[in-house]
């Protein structure tokens, strides 16, 4: 997202050709092994860019892009029918420069399309070698349940993965998409895990808000209440000083260490915060900060969860609080 730096995109990032080519590079040597980006990012700019910085080094990584916002004008430009999907995937493997995509991604819900005639659209691109595989972003978990089923039924290729907002404000998901994703072998790929900005350590108690944030430009629902998100900083603070590492590390090591996390998505301006960023992978937090930045983040559980946990707990196990 921070690749292009084209429409509303320019105040999140304006990395071209030759910055990116350089910050992929730092990414490749330190073990990165994924790539995600997506149509709709800068219109269509971000995978031009993307594609050119990586030239001969497109057979290392895992490339992933997404498809379902109109950067178009059209009717049919738009969603997640065969015309879109087929013609969605010929623009970005042109934009791009290669000739498959090996993770292609619904990038939401399209409510007006059959998921029979979503899915079979991506499997036949799949049959066809020019996509590897399928996986879906923004689904709420009985949408996914749903994809998973009709492609079970009509022996279709399924989605392997989910990739979703996930962060210590954005702690929705650990209710039914992330259990979803743990019965069904649904990979999490999650996005903005330092919530806009917000769980940078530039966002303080009492300091004046930084002018430049992706958190200015989103606008998160659920992340708006600043006392609360100041007492999870404060929390995140106290293990960073403790450990001798910036706020962002603990925030991203956090959704690292949770159950059925197979990748956090970073979206760096700069090196230096993307190397700061990189370090994250590097250590560990212990299941007790994991417990305490659990207890300063914690929410009321929705129904039906403080149901299923109060009466009948015995029978409906809490998923573990960290991964082994």
């Amino acid at each position: 997202m921070t690749i292009g730096g084209e429409g509303r995109f320019a105040a999140m990032g304006n990395i071209q050709v030759e910055e990116a080519r350089r910050l992929i590079d730092i990414c490749l040597e330190a073990g990165v092994t994924t790539i995600d980006t997506a149509d709709m990012y800068s219109n269509g700019k971000s995978e031009v860019v993307v594609g050119q910085a990586l030239g001969a080094k497109r057979k290392d990584i895992v490339l992933a892009t997404k498809l379902f916002f109109r950067i178009e004008p059209g009717t049919h430009r738009m969603g997640l029918s065969r015309k879109h999907i087929v013609q969605g995937c010929e623009d970005s493997l042109r934009r791009l420069g290669t000739d498959y995509i090996d993770l292609y991604q619904a990038h939401n819900f399209d409510a007006l399309t059959p998921l029979e005639e979503t899915m079979r659209a991506f499997d036949d691109l799949v049959q066809s070698g020019k996509v590897r595989y399928v996986g879906c972003s923004n689904y709420g978990a009985w949408q996914t349940m749903k994809a998973l089923a009709v492609s079970r039924a009509q022996h279709l290729t399924p989605y392997i993965s989910q990739q979703v907002n996930y962060s210590l404000l954005a702690r929705d998901v650990e209710n039914e998409i992330v259990p979803l994703g743990v019965d069904q072998g649904v990979g999490v790929m999650a996005w903005s895990p330092l919530s806009g900005g917000l769980l940078s350590g530039k966002f303080r108690r009492g300091q004046e808000r930084p002018s430049e944030s992706r958190f200015n430009e989103l606008q998160m629902p659920g992340t708006m209440d600043m006392d609360f998100v100041y007492g999870v900083v404060d929390a995140l603070d106290q293990i960073a000083t403790a450990r001798g590492v910036s706020v962002s590390q603990v925030a991203l090591n956090w959704v690292m260490r949770k159950p059925r996390v197979d990748t956090v998505i970073i979206g760096a301006r700069n090196e230096a915060q993307l190397r700061d960023n990189l370090a994250a992978a590097t250590w560990s937090l212990t299941a007790e900060e994991v417990a305490k930045l659990d207890a300063a983040s914690a929410r009321p559980l929705p129904y039906p969860q403080w149901h299923q946990q109060r009466f009948a707990g015995e029978r409906n196990p809490k998923l573990p609080s960290a991964r082994n």
